[in-house]
């Protein structure tokens, strides 16, 4: 885990605690929070394990990603990702996880496939989106530092690679205490979009080897 400066700059609410209920899962059973963004249907989720007020909570940011998390996609390693957040949290026995709807870095599922289709002509994934008009990344992370600040989340052990989520979170008034790195199992289908993302945007990824005859992705 790497010590990482911090600051803070609170902002005002953006979302609403809308609905929550027990959720037995494979991990144990955890809390599900769903937050509503003001003024809008759009609708975020926080997976809360323990008492997470106070300092310290370890925590993962993460962003929808359909193809993979659902269909199976081994072309990112969203899932991976998922995975090992929640799989972590659980050892600890505490800990939340924010998932946030903005699918594809932000421009939706409908033009994440359109570049799908541009990568499938040898652009990597920034230029993908280059090409269609938008920036290399839409996401946004004021939304779940409110909701971690009406979870009661004072400060974080952020589990990420990306560097731009931690200077996020701290501008909008989350402590980040220190990262926790995940590691991204390569697989043939990922490898150039996780070298893009180290070269682009400044991800610190470990890529890690997955075993002999593995692609990469768990079954179940």
């Amino acid at each position: 885990m790497e010590e990482v400066a911090v600051a803070a700059r609170p902002r005002r609410p953006r979302v609403e605690r809308f609905s929550e209920a027990p959720l037995p899962t494979a991990r144990g059973q955890f809390q599900v929070v769903v937050f509503r963004e003001a003024g809008t249907r759009v609708e975020h989720v926080a997976m809360v394990l323990g008492d997470v007020s106070g300092e310290g909570v370890p925590a993962r940011v993460h962003s929808e990603c359909l193809t993979s998390e659902v269909l199976g996609s081994l072309k990112c390693d969203c899932r991976d990702q998922l995975d090992a957040a929640l799989d972590l949290i659980a050892r600890r026995g505490r800990g939340v996880l924010v998932y946030l709807r903005q699918e594809g870095r932000g421009i939706g599922l409908g033009n994440k496939i359109k570049a799908y289709a541009l990568q499938a002509r040898g652009h990597d994934t920034f230029e993908a989106n280059r090409l269609l008009g938008f920036p290399d990344d839409l996401r946004r992370y004021d939304v779940a530092a409110e909701v971690l600040r009406q979870l009661g989340v004072r400060s974080v052990d952020l589990i990420t690679n990306n560097p731009r989520k931690i200077a996020e979170l701290v501008d909008a008034g989350v402590p980040v205490r220190r990262r926790i790195a995940l590691p991204s199992p390569v697989n043939p289908h990922n490898t150039g979009y996780l070298r893009a993302k180290r070269e682009h945007t400044g991800h610190l990824i470990e890529l890690a080897e997955p075993p002999a005859g593995d692609t990469g992705r768990k079954a179940g």
